[in-house]
């Protein structure tokens, strides 16, 4: 995962001018149907119609990476959601910070009825 502007910006901040930097209480999962970019500039799936909605995501850290520690399911989809080719990283359940983001390995259509899920340990983010 690409870490974004935002976070980028926070973490040398935090770093080289001891400026806190609070991380989120909690973190949300979103689908996108283009690339978020470093900027959030990307096309999250409409929450119009879809059931769509962020999902609360949790991690584990082990050396330099950073992994799901549990499943993530989104709702099943009311209307399409289109095809989702990338995932991010937000500090709110709307609106709120990008911190990191990703293209999926294979993207997926997802259709009315369908289930988008991430298995726990499928999602790292790492830091080399």
């Amino acid at each position: 995962m690409s870490f974004s502007n935002y976070l980028e910006t926070e973490l040398l901040d935090h770093v080289f001018t001891n400026s806190a930097y609070t991380a989120p209480s909690t973190l949300y999962l979103a689908l996108f149907t283009s690339n978020p970019a470093d900027d959030a500039s990307g096309t999250e799936v409409s929450t119009s119609g879809t059931a769509y909605a962020r999902q609360t995501v949790t991690f584990t850290v082990s050396g330099n990476t950073a992994t799901t520690s549990a499943a993530v399911e989104f709702p099943t989809a009311t209307a399409s959601f289109g095809t989702v080719t990338h995932v991010a990283v937000y500090d709110a359940s709307t609106a709120g910070n990008l911190i990191a983001y990703a293209a999926l390995t294979s993207s997926k259509a997802i259709d009315t009825g369908d289930v988008f899920r991430v298995p726990a340990g499928d999602l790292d983010i790492t830091l080399d």
